[in-house]
């Protein structure tokens, strides 16, 4: 059975995770933002029957994923299937119901871990955007111990997001 078409309601409540979902598949801050907004656009020219929220999040994300395509054709960028898949995958096995609600904790925890110069370095690049060099230079650093840190930092993130989220996994399932 379907429930009433209330698009205020759908954005509310599926807009973070959308958003979330396209900065896994590799958009920008700002291309994630489009493209959620290209994303609920394209649902609300074409309304569809929701059936259940699951249902729901699969639908609105199958549509962002076919918005992230089409930009990255009119781009002339590309991604491997293979990579786009390992991405989905990820996405799957840790945001399956919370809209990456868990994930994002399990980040903010792991980032407050982290040594202060290697927190420092990762707010220049993804809050600041600053380029390596100017991240080498504020932190007194070569460019290439600059990406070296960058390098361990993202390892150290992903391994420890990992860890975290089986921990948040086998607590919900126990």
């Amino acid at each position: 059975m379907s429930e009433p078409w209330d698009f205020a309601t759908l954005i509310q409540q599926h807009q973070a995770g959308i958003w979330r979902y396209l900065r896994v598949l590799g958009c920008g801050l700002s291309e994630a933002e489009d493209l959620t907004q290209e994303t609920f656009l394209a649902v609300f020219q074409k309304p569809f029957e929701i059936q259940s929220k699951a249902a729901t999040r699969a639908y609105l994300r199958k549509v962002a994923k076919s918005q992230y395509l089409m930009s990255l054709r009119k781009t002339g960028r590309s991604i491997s299937l293979e990579e786009l898949n390992e991405r989905e995958a990820l996405w799957d096995q840790w945001s399956p119901e919370d809209e990456g609600d868990l994930m994002l904790i399990a980040l903010e925890s792991c980032l407050s871990q982290l040594p202060e110069r290697t927190q420092k370095a990762l707010k220049l690049q993804y809050h600041e955007h600053c380029s390596r060099q100017e991240i080498a230079d504020t932190l007194e650093l070569s460019p290439d111990g600059t990406k070296n840190l960058l390098q361990r930092a993202k390892q150290s993130l992903k391994q420890c997001i990992e860890r975290k989220l089986r921990v948040f996994s086998e607590r919900s399932s126990s």
